[in-house]
């Protein structure tokens, strides 16, 4: 067997150049114990806290691969539901900063994340149109609520009762009783989609944004009935209906649950409209933690802030109505306007201001500081967070800004990168700004302004930076100073490509106006300075017939290799400028090439997908590969090497032998298109530059990567993904209704309940094996050593039923219910026995019962029908209801000597708080007679 060619492995190393995602939400969180301070934003797959004082970053959230779709700190402030992509769902702990519970239940991304009051329960929303209540404490799913036909866009618990309010895409409000878990009250209110929604004024008002300038405001009545009420009654609120209400879309609705013995109705009556000042869609509705405020923005810059009137204030402003009114009705000699006076909704809802942000508002959050300010956090579709506060107490309240987060990353999509020849800085460029980094600290350390970038270069010394722009100028920047110190125009069109000839003394770039032109750096001097400065000559030009998309030299500058728009890449002689080569065969035009370090090879990356690698003795095609599934943005050779980087628009990074002609290694973790890469001069280092605004650097390993293995761990990943994509077991007996179980089947769930089967299968082997040894010591006649299973000596020597407990109580909470489902009946009773028996030892009581009944639920047509396990579930009643009895009873007992421990405390606390209060009046006492005794002794 020959020697298989080894390659080194590429790790992500680090990303940076992004202060926010603009998918998800942004939202304040409790950091060091202090609110309104740091903020929890999306970033790809992480999650950023920033620190809004400083501008810097206190905190990362790490992520695995899928990107960040919402955000939801819990009430306590301790910790941060974050949903994902492929329908995740992650609580993370602030204080650590690490996952404590993952949740799988939706096939889509979650788009509505909400935790209740106390922070017990989490709902979520996907773009499955499915809605699931998770229990936190317990780790678990809860249900799975189907009824909404499409995107869900928010879901709100309310405090008093056990309800869920739910809103979609498909323009319908849905009421839920979590008792029963129903859908019992539909509002058809709205002609368009409700993107957002808010509970206001103790949960007596409804508020919702849809797709025009209208916020729906929805009065809104809870009234408990008992299931013998007079018929007429019940009839007549049924049919009551709102004055002036629009045909059926917008009337009162009210819903009665006659299954139950008490009913409960929502009275949902439309109380009118706040008219916003954008005309387009709602994208964010939400209000402060209190209710106080409320805030809405569409897809501009401004963000509206409303005030809500408490019961109290609304109540002092009538009054004062009244007694207006009283006083013109006295001067016209007219009645009492007890009934004509009331308050209008544009009174009890005001328009506090507008803040209008710099760029278009993805997402905000409000908190109402403990000072009286609001402060409100913004996060922009161009990679910036900025902090408003607004002072309540002025005339005029106007929105002031307080700090703003940019120097983490570009505005725009960063076009250019390149490295500096020590490996240690890197440039990256967009429309606005050219920044430079350090590769080690991953810190800004250069922030310049420019035009719009498309290519860039280190100017041999690392001292200056030549950036070639759209408009067809160059650039030329001092990165001691910071600043521009020339600016030529290169070329009538934008200048696509620069390239660095290998002597160092020049350069060439290509551009739109069919050019390509040479240039030699050259030192001028300075007017303002004595010393001479850097400066570009231009020194030749070649005319050609196409636009130019990329140039690149060949490393002993002999020749010179030109992508045109014609699909063609022709290739000249550098000295003389003459014809020497023409490679043709791309369907769409060459994007990007490279000429590897020893001048064999070149190879061209085009719009068509495909990658091709040419000789460039004779301009022969060695091998067409189909590189990626879009485009081929950009393309370089890894340094004294065949191998080669390519980057495309299906988000991926792939490298590739030139020689062997095989693709080595896929660097995924960009979620948008790749627009360019650039490999350090010793190539241990890779940076990229996406849609998503973010900058990736990939680090080279000692880690040898073998292709075979590759491939193996590729098709894994393939069936893995293929198994979570079938179909979900279906329950018997169970129909598809309103609600489901809120798990899903996953790759972990699988192997959860194969850990089970393999635990069962050794109980098995290892009962036969003790009957078998049982009966060779009784014809013996002594006792012969039994051999212990090496897995079971390797938990402490316990018994077979004991590891069988063992593995079960290892089964994440979360996925335990589709473990159980996926478990073939076969291994039930065993399980059933194994059951009776922990639960008689008293041993994790409530996790064995909660399996016992989901796997009575989903068996138990063949569990009856068994005679077999007859006696097995008489035994189990029995030892349940007693261990259940008996943990409720060591519960109460607990439950009950803490609150006494909580009244004592209580009570010791009260007495310490006046005795203390008393102390400082005798104190004040003896002051202000010592106080006296001196000013008589004066007088």
């Amino acid at each position: 067997m020959g020697l298989t060619r080894q390659y080194l492995r590429y790790e992500p190393a680090a990303l940076f150049g992004l202060v926010a995602s603009a998918r998800a939400g942004v939202a304040f969180v409790a950091l060091r114990g202090e609110r309104g301070r740091y903020v929890a934003v999306p970033a790809c797959e992480h999650v950023f806290v920033w620190d809004t004082r400083k501008g810097e970053k206190v905190l990362i959230l790490k992520g695995l691969k899928q990107q960040v779709s919402c955000l939801c700190p819990s009430p306590d402030g301790l910790h941060l539901a974050v949903g994902y992509e492929d329908g995740a769902i992650r609580v993370f702990n602030l204080l650590s900063g690490e996952s404590t519970i993952t949740f799988n239940g939706h096939r889509a991304a979650v788009t509505a994340l909400q935790y209740d009051h106390l922070g017990g329960r989490l709902v979520s929303g996907s773009k499955d149109t499915e809605v699931i209540v998770w229990d936190v404490i317990n780790e678990s799913g809860l249900y799975r609520l189907r009824g909404h036909k499409d995107v869900i866009t928010q879901a709100l618990f309310l405090k008093e009762k056990n309800l869920l309010v739910t809103c979609a895409k498909d323009t319908l409000v849905k009421w839920w009783d979590l008792d029963t878990q129903h859908c019992f009250k539909t509002l058809v209110g709205h002609r368009a989609e409700v993107w957002g929604m808010a509970l206001l004024s103790k949960e007596k008002r409804l508020i919702t944004g849809s797709a025009d300038s209208e916020l729906r405001v929805w009065d809104l009545t809870y009234i408990q009935e008992v299931k013998d009420l007079d018929e007429p009654e019940s009839k007549k609120s049924k049919g009551s209906s709102s004055p002036g209400a629009e045909e059926n879309t917008e009337e009162d609705e009210t819903l009665e649950l006659d299954e139950h013995p008490e009913e409960r109705i929502v009275k949902c009556s439309k109380a009118g409209s706040i008219i916003r000042e954008g005309r387009d869609r709602v994208v964010t509705l939400g209000t402060d933690r209190m209710g106080k405020f409320l805030a809405c923005h569409g897809t501009d810059a401004v963000l509206e802030v409303f005030s809500v009137l408490s019961e109290e204030e609304i109540q002092k402003k009538l009054e004062k109505k009244l007694k207006k009114a009283r006083k013109k009705a006295k001067q016209n000699s007219e009645e009492e306007p007890e009934r004509s006076v009331q308050l209008g909704l544009q009174e009890e809802i005001q328009r506090v201001t507008n803040v209008k942000a710099s760029s278009k508002i993805k997402s905000f959050d409000l908190i109402l500081s403990p000072k009286g300010e609001l402060k409100m956090i913004l996060l922009l579709q161009n990679n910036v967070i900025e902090l408003y506060n607004l002072d309540l107490s002025a005339q005029v309240p106007q929105a002031v800004r307080v700090s703003r987060i940019t120097i983490g990353g570009h505005r725009s999509d960063v076009r250019t990168l390149a490295f500096s020849s020590d490996n240690i800085a890197i440039l990256s460029a967009a429309a606005e700004s050219v920044k430079i980094w350090n590769r080690s600290t991953l810190q800004c350390i250069r922030t310049m302004e420019c035009e719009y970038a498309l290519c860039s270069l280190f100017v041999p010394g690392d001292r200056q930076v030549i950036v070639g722009t759209k408009t067809g100028k160059l650039q030329l920047y001092d990165l001691a100073s910071g600043s521009l110190i020339e600016t030529l125009d290169a070329h009538d069109g934008a200048v696509w490509s620069i390239a660095l000839s290998p002597d160092q003394h020049g350069f060439v770039t290509g551009g739109a106006d069919k050019c390509v032109k040479f240039w030699e750096f050259e030192l001028v001097k300075d007017e303002s300075s004595v010393q001479k400065r850097l400066s570009m000559k231009h020194v030749r030009v070649l005319q050609l017939d196409e636009d130019v998309l990329c140039v690149r030299y060949s490393p002993n500058q002999k020749l010179l290799a030109v992508s045109l728009l014609d699909c063609t890449v022709k290739v000249f002689y550098v000295d003389t400028l003459k014809f020497f080569l023409s490679l043709y065969g791309h369907k769409l035009p060459v994007l990007c090439m490279d000429i590897c370090y020893d001048g064999t090879l070149i190879a061209t990356g085009s719009a068509d997908r495909n990658v091709k690698i040419w000789g460039l003795d004779f301009g022969d095609c060695h091998r067409s590969l189909f590189a990626h599934d879009d485009s081929v943005m950009y393309l370089q050779f890894v340094p004294k090497s065949h191998l080669f980087f390519t980057a495309g628009k299906d988000c991926k990074i792939k490298q590739w032998d030139a020689d062997k002609f095989e693709h080595i290694q896929t660097l995924e973790g960009h979620h948008q298109e790749v627009w360019c890469l650039a490999l350090s001069p010793n190539g241990d280092y890779v940076v990229s530059a996406s849609h998503d605004k973010s900058l990736r650097l990939w680090e080279r390993t000692r880690e040898p990567l073998i292709l075979e293995e590759e491939r193996e761990m590729q098709q894994e990943a393939e069936y893995e993904e293929s198994v979570a994509k079938e179909e979900e077991p279906v329950v018997a007996g169970e129909k598809q209704g309103e609600t489901g179980l809120a798990g899903k089947k996953t790759i972990e769930t699988i192997k959860a309940a194969e850990r089970i089967m393999e635990a069962i299968e050794l109980y098995r082997e290892e009962m036969a094996k003790l009957k078998e040894h049982n009966a060779i010591c009784k014809a013996a006649g002594k006792e012969v050593p039994f051999p212990v299973n090496p897995i079971l000596r390797a938990y402490g020597n316990i018994t077979p039923s004991a590891y069988v407990l063992e593995v079960f109580k290892k089964v994440k909470s979360s996925e335990l219910e589709e473990s159980l489902l996926v478990l073939p009946f076969s291994y039930v009773p065993d399980l059933l026995r194994l059951f009776n028996e922990y639960i008689q030892l008293g041993s994790d009581v409530e996790l064995l019962c909660r399996a016992l009944l989901f796997l009575l639920k989903i068996h138990f047509g063949q569990i009856t029908s068994n005679q077999m396990l007859v006696t097995v579930i008489e035994n189990l009643k029995k030892t349940t209801i007693s261990r259940v009895s008996e943990a409720r009873d060591v519960l109460g007992f607990n439950m009950a000597g803490l609150q006494f421990l909580k009244r004592e405390i209580e009570a010791k606390d009260e007495v310490t708080f006046f005795a203390d209060a008393t102390e400082r009046f005798e104190e004040k006492k003896r002051k202000r007679k010592k106080k006296e005794k001196m000013v008589l002794a004066v007088l």
